[in-house]
């Protein structure tokens, strides 16, 4: 087995020739003995795999690559697995199979609805995760269109040329207001990469050492809300604890 570190942070193994071989698996978990021990048996099994400590790490991940299947943890630090499984859900057509310690009957509905192909409860058994991804290819083959990264699910969201409209996925736009306006130049000027909350308050006010930054927050969740209520997509902006605002999609 052969392990690289890639540009990005992340743990990228080579694949071998296995049950498993031609599938792209991304493993998202904090844990990382269990991380080592999913990536080393997934890699022996013939999958190409990467390991990411986060969902912004794999956010991250999704504006250059493409993977075929997510193994998400839920007690992810930051943005839980939970909700990284609805953006994905909406942002890309990807397998996901949801990892977690919660076994109940509404937690795992509570997965499923979020998007969840597969739920599966720790302590984990390889040999079912094995299973669960052999599955999921099946369905995957038989029935869905060709994975799109966040990188070509972007173009969908644009700006018009004067910035004064937001395009989404659907065909319904979204007429903004100056701060939104530019708010939102300000992340797709960013490429993907966060804007710091200093930086957006410079941007949509002229006197930002008198801005209360809580005004922020309640800027970027009224957006999302009438960006919902205009086009129903989901506005892809996340928060980033103690760095700001991505957006990711």
């Amino acid at each position: 087995m052969t392990a690289d570190q890639d540009n990005r942070g992340s743990v990228v193994l080579s694949a071998a020739h296995g049950e498993l071989g031609g599938l792209t698996v991304w493993v998202v978990e904090d844990d990382p003995e269990l991380l080592a021990l999913m990536l080393d048996d997934l890699q022996w099994r013939g999958a190409a795999v990467r390991g990411l400590g986060s969902a912004e790490a794999l956010y991250r991940a999704l504006l250059h690559d493409r993977c075929d299947i997510v193994v998400l943890d839920v007690g992810l630090p930051g943005e839980d697995g939970y909700t990284v499984a609805s953006h994905l859900r909406q942002a890309a057509d990807i397998g996901i199979v949801m990892l977690t310690g919660r076994g109940s009957p509404h937690d795992m509905a509570h997965g499923l609805t979020q998007g969840a192909d597969v739920y599966l409860v720790k302590p984990l058994d390889l040999d079912v995760l094995a299973a669960g991804l052999l599955s999921l290819r099946r369905r995957l083959s038989a029935g869905r269109p060709a994975v799109q990264t966040v990188t070509e699910v972007q173009r969908a969201w644009q700006l018009s040329a004067d910035g004064w409209t937001l395009q989404s996925p659907t065909p319904h736009t979204l007429a903004l207001t100056a701060m939104e306006r530019a708010a939102l130049q300000a992340l797709f000027d960013a490429a993907g990469e966060p804007v710091t909350r200093e930086r957006l308050i410079e941007c949509i006010t002229d006197t930002p050492w008198d801005f209360d930054p809580h005004r922020l927050d309640v800027l970027v969740h009224r957006l999302r809300a009438r960006v919902r209520a205009a086009t129903g997509a989901e506005l892809p902006i996340r928060a980033l604890r103690g760095q700001g605002y991505l957006l990711t999609a």
